[in-house]
């Protein structure tokens, strides 16, 4: 082959990998320390309780050019912190998150809507007690650059509303209001 064809042939491969490489999906493993998922409720109608849980894992598929994400959150949900240690333990009981046999909730998102390069709503499927219920979530908040460590990273914040009475803890509806707030916030960054 003439060495000018080669050179020209070479080229055009490794730019082809090139731009197979960055066109590739990111996988984003969620940050132990950033990341939490947060819930509110009506207490009475006094007040909103806002609530947390301090263990969350997961990991985000992003492909900015190609408009496709996916979400797989992992809830320890024995690490819920009310601010109270005898509520702590109360809503670790059967009557609501019953953590002696549901130790863990879990999100899985099944379609990521995009405007532009950047998610606006996440819609996934919920498992809190052993039920499952498909959830919409809003993202408020989104951003894709290098974090602190100079790491390809994500951060986002989503929010949607969910029943608890849908997932077997309907204990004093209505006077503590079935609707929760639900808000997942993650930082991931890629290896």
């Amino acid at each position: 082959m003439h060495p000018l064809k080669l050179a020209a042939t070479a080229s055009f491969m490794s730019l082809a990998l090139a731009t197979a490489a960055f066109a590739a999906p990111s996988v984003f493993t969620s940050d132990a320390n950033h990341t939490f998922v947060r819930f509110s409720y009506s207490h009475l109608g006094f007040t909103t309780q806002e609530s947390r849980f301090n263990k969350v894992s997961g990991t985000v598929t992003y492909d900015p050019a190609a408009k496709t994400a996916s979400v797989d959150i992992a809830i320890d949900t024995k690490s819920v912190d009310t601010g109270s240690d005898l509520f702590n333990e109360h809503i670790q009981g059967p009557d609501y998150l019953d953590t002696a046999h549901f130790a863990t909730a879990t999100f899985k998102s099944t379609a990521v809507k995009f405007d532009g390069d950047k998610p606006v709503s996440i819609t996934g499927n919920l498992t809190v007690k052993g039920v499952t219920k498909p959830v919409t979530l809003t993202v408020t908040s989104f951003k894709h650059a290098p974090n602190m460590q100079k790491k390809d990273a994500i951060g986002a914040d989503a929010t949607g509303t969910v029943k608890r009475s849908d997932f077997n803890m309907g204990k004093a509806v209505p006077l503590v209001s079935d609707e929760v707030t639900l808000e997942i916030v993650i930082e991931a960054a890629a290896p």
